[in-house]
């Protein structure tokens, strides 16, 4: 099931919790020590005008480093409108002009936001909030949609978009001028949601080649590509390397479907060394695995693993190998229910959302 006004990143979100589609990220293997959370603070939250009905509520995008969060509720009537959450916990609504559902992805440190909308002929287009409320619409010339994901602390946006030759990738500057870009070779160029461009302007994101396969890449602030393979991606269509993010330091992380559909998490330094791992407990059938969801600037990772129940966790990856788990209150468990982080800022606070027994969906926030 899916809210006709969720797409991309909330997208599979949904389908990462209600269809098991775990999504477009992360790697596995190797780790140097595990341990379950016990001295963090969780706290929950809920937009007001969240829906208090199954598939309705509360879904967190990200977090800037001063602990604002953005996302999107899902009403009564399963409209999508986005908000911001400030780090004093109060709430902000809003929604871009001629919107029937509005999706927020990414937050920079001065709070601009970016994101899409969907307008009343289902046609998705691209928005940038500014700090002070200001929503500013954009279309990518000749695109038939076009999809903002992700904003850089000089508010460039990276994001793709659809025209009659498939998809591809795009930079925004603050000015409005706008980039366009194909991977060398690539049947299908997608960019990574929430922090998949840094400060720098290197962007990261995967492409199709000629068989459907994914592969990851980098494209440098000069416009030149590095093109990379997690080990042990599979090789048909719908496997291989996948990205979520770059770092300031031009850390990724990614992630490679193998080829029985399990997922493993990987990291990739700015030389080119690649390592993986897998949390303890990741499940090992098709769909389950280690997801990776985004990278700070120290290198820490938080993510959700799904395991043998199909019931998704939480964990933390320090710079150094060690893992952390953990799990909301109230999270249910199941097939697709569970605790679902999605973004950490430099003093590791985590934002995400996690699924009670109903079916809701609540934001939380994890505080080290």
């Amino acid at each position: 099931m899916r809210s006709r006004f969720t797409f991309g990143r909330f997208d599979v979100q949904r389908k990462k919790a209600l269809v098991f589609w775990v999504a477009l990220y992360t790697l596995g293997l190797s780790l140097s020590a595990h341990a379950q959370d016990r001295k963090a603070t969780i706290t929950t939250f809920d937009a007001p005008g969240a829906g208090t009905g199954a598939f309705q509520g509360t879904l967190a995008s990200a977090i800037n480093p001063a602990g604002a969060i953005t996302g999107q509720y899902l009403d009564a009537n399963n409209v999508g409108h986005g908000y911001v959450r400030s780090p004093d916990g109060t709430f902000t609504s809003f929604d871009a002009p001629g919107s029937v559902g509005t999706a927020p992805n990414s937050i920079n440190p001065g709070g601009a936001i970016a994101g899409y909308y969907v307008d009343a002929n289902s046609v998705a287009h691209g928005f940038l909030r500014s700090s002070d409320g200001t929503v500013r619409t954009f279309d990518v010339s000749g695109a038939q949609t076009t999809l903002a994901v992700n904003i850089n602390p000089a508010e460039t946006i990276g994001g793709y978009y659809f025209d009659d030759n498939g998809v591809h990738g795009f930079l925004r500057a603050r000015d409005g001028k706008v980039t366009t870009f194909d991977v060398p070779g690539a049947a299908g160029t997608f960019t990574a949601s929430v922090d998949g461009l840094n400060p720098a302007g290197a962007i990261t994101g995967q492409y199709l080649d000629a068989n459907i396969v994914n592969h990851g890449y980098v494209r440098n602030p000069d416009g030149t590509f590095t093109t990379f393979d997690g080990p042990g991606g599979g090789t048909d269509a719908g496997q291989g390397t996948l990205t979520a993010g770059i770092n300031p330091a031009g850390t990724v992380l990614g992630a490679y479907l193998d080829d029985t559909n399990v997922f493993h998490s990987i990291v990739r330094a700015r030389d080119g060394t690649i390592t993986t791992y897998d949390v303890p407990g990741a499940g090992t059938d098709p769909f389950e695995g280690t997801l990776g969801e985004n990278i700070n600037p120290e290198g820490v990772i938080p993510g959700q693993y799904v395991d043998a129940s199909g019931t998704t966790h939480g964990f933390l990856r320090a710079p150094d190998g060690t893992i952390t788990t953990f799990d909301v209150p109230g999270a249910a468990t199941g097939f697709g229910l569970g605790t679902f982080p999605v973004s950490n800022n430099p003093v590791d606070t985590i934002a995400g959302y996690y699924i009670d027994a109903n079916f809701v969906f609540h934001g939380f926030l994890r505080i080290p």
